[in-house]
């Protein structure tokens, strides 16, 4: 049987594993995923980028968390895509269109290697039954919500996917995961959440901290940190243009007049994986 092999890029420390069914015979499944993404049993990821499948002339990819679950969005799991489309000869272009269950994403060349990527991230919504956010039909703008039995002022959104930003004078790892645990899997968010916690710096910087729903801590995230820039602006705590700092590195967003948002980023390249033959076969069996 053919050997499992994967490529390996990160943006930011946020790593992910590119599965390219055009150079494999495995079926992915939620069992396989996980045992993958395992960073002691496994090759070891934030999750995995299914593609580049193609469809009635359209690309589609499908994003992974480590859980098993199908993400609907990942910023820098974009960029790192674009970056092997790029390494691999799928594309030649200055920018890329493909599917995922999110609908279509676009991601522009900034430089010829492909390492530097501007991405359209879409536009935010702070409704409640956008994001979802069960109850009434409201803006989340400056909402108590209880995680935990402690009550925290929040501001949700969705950028395609589902947010909650938590502003805060500090921040830390240790505080993101104490409240994200338990606002991930809250009764009001049916579709689980990301969480933030945002400390602003000054008018065009930001810090966050991330706990993201199916991943747990992470040392950085595109759509966090578009999530938590739209967030800060929004709240009148940000200009439109401004910078995230993460622990993993620092991204620039931008977020247009028409509320349209960008990130730009950087993206490296670790290896290629090859798994072994009794590795390859355990994951069949899962």
């Amino acid at each position: 049987m053919k050997k499992v092999t994967l490529e390996k890029y990160h943006c930011m420390g946020n790593d992910y594993l590119v599965y390219d069914p055009n150079q494999n015979e495995l079926e992915l499944t939620p069992g396989n995923i996980r045992r993958i993404c395992d960073r002691n049993f496994g090759a070891g990821s934030d999750g995995i980028l299914a593609g580049p499948y193609h469809e009635d002339g359209k690309m589609y990819v499908h994003i992974y968390n480590p859980d098993g679950s199908e993400a609907q969005k990942s910023g820098n799991g974009m960029g790192i895509f674009a970056k092997y489309l790029r390494d691999a000869g799928y594309v030649q272009k200055t920018s890329v269109s493909w599917m995922t269950i999110n609908g279509e994403e676009t991601v522009f060349y900034l430089n010829e290697e492909g390492s530097r990527v501007k991405i359209s991230m879409g536009h935010p919504s702070f409704w409640s039954d956008e994001i979802p956010v069960t109850g009434e039909r409201r803006e989340m703008i400056n909402q108590t919500m209880v995680f935990g039995k402690i009550p925290y002022v929040t501001t949700c959104l969705s950028i395609g996917n589902p947010h909650c930003v938590i502003w805060m004078d500090e921040i830390s790892k240790e505080m993101v995961c104490r409240i994200g645990v338990h606002s991930e899997n809250a009764d009001c968010f049916p579709e689980k959440i990301n969480t933030q916690l945002l400390n602003v710096l000054d008018r065009t910087n930001i810090q966050i901290e991330i706990y993201e729903r199916g991943a747990g801590y992470t040392l950085a995230s595109g759509s966090c940190a578009c999530a938590a820039a739209c967030a800060a602006f929004k709240l009148g705590l940000a200009d439109n243009n401004m910078y995230v700092h993460m622990p993993g590195g620092v991204l620039e967003v931008e977020i247009k007049e028409d509320g349209m948002v960008y990130m730009v980023g950087e993206v490296g390249y670790v290896g290629k994986i090859i798994l072994g033959n009794e590795m390859s076969e355990k994951l069949r069996s899962l």
